[in-house]
């Protein structure tokens, strides 16, 4: 029994990377635009999509695909944001999550009418196809492993670079007195552009490390999306710390539940967010 709940609680940080992936890039664009943005799922999918394209396409393999999709979708997003996101921040909250909203069912539509919704395979690299860790109660794929280092090194880099840069003091200034800010000289309208982009690198990036473990699908960010938003708002909106730690620790929650009560591990990260609403609105690391 013992031994069952650590083997799913370590295949539950694999899940977890990819909930504190998606969260950060939620995260980084609601604290600097102030935009709940539903089209985040479809962004993670169109990563995958990019790196299968790459390499069925122009032979271009797994690594090259980890640096450009999120290059070539991260570009797109700048492009979502200065044509039309840009339009909505003097609106309310709600004309930015209809437009996201919006948005995210026409890139789902755009790939699901081209490709169909069967899924399409797109294999590991071959340095992880022999590699295993050993844990003794558990042997993980190698590839599986990557994903959760990867995830933690990229997590761990967008942290530092907002609270521990001048970059970041800038941006997090941004979102407080803009005007002040860019009296000092500091073109925040590309500033908050380049955020936009980032946030949707980062759900590209989550997406490129999801293909070779999930079929690369038009509803692969669809599956994941409404979990997410469920660990933003536990962790609080807007919080970087709260994105990646709360995205970790709900991954191995879900991986202890499907032990213990497996009827509750699809449901149990939203009881957990009923709670902490209940208890602590603002989220476990979110400002009043």
């Amino acid at each position: 029994m013992i031994e069952d709940i650590l083997s799913q609680m370590v295949l539950g940080l694999v899940n977890g990377a990819f909930y504190a992936l998606l969260s950060l890039g939620l995260a980084v664009i609601f604290g600097m635009l102030n935009v709940v943005n539903f089209s985040h799922g479809a962004l993670f999918m169109m990563g995958a999509f990019v790196a299968w394209m790459l390499l069925n396409w122009l032979g271009i393999g797994y690594w090259w695909a980890l640096l450009l999709s999120p290059l070539i979708v991260g570009t797109f997003g700048v492009l979502l944001e200065r044509l039309m996101i840009s339009r909505l921040y003097k609106l309310g909250h709600l004309y930015g999550m209809l437009l996201t909203f919006g948005l995210g069912l026409i890139i789902e539509g755009v790939f699901r009418n081209e490709f169909g919704s069967s899924g399409l395979p797109y294999s590991p690299p071959p340095e992880f196809r022999a590699l295993t860790v050993d844990f003794g109660f558990m042997i993980l794929p190698g590839y599986r492993a990557w994903v959760v280092l990867a995830s933690l090194i990229v997590c761990l880099a967008t942290w530092v670079v907002i609270e521990k840069t001048r970059l970041g003091s800038y941006l997090r200034a941004a979102t407080e007195r803009a005007e002040l800010v860019q009296a000092f000289g500091i073109n925040v309208p590309r500033m908050i552009t380049l955020t936009y982009g980032g946030g949707v690198a980062l759900a590209a990036f989550a997406g490129v490390l999801a293909a070779p473990i999930y079929s690369v699908n038009p509803n692969m960010g669809s599956n994941f999306i409404i979990t997410v938003f469920a660990v933003v708002v536990i962790g609080g909106m807007g919080s970087i710390l709260g994105s990646v730690v709360t995205g970790f620790a709900l991954g191995m929650i879900e991986g202890f539940a499907r032990v213990v009560y497996p009827e509750a591990s699809a449901t149990v990260v939203f009881v957990i967010m009923a709670v902490v609403l209940l208890t602590r609105p603002a989220g476990l690391f979110g400002r009043a």
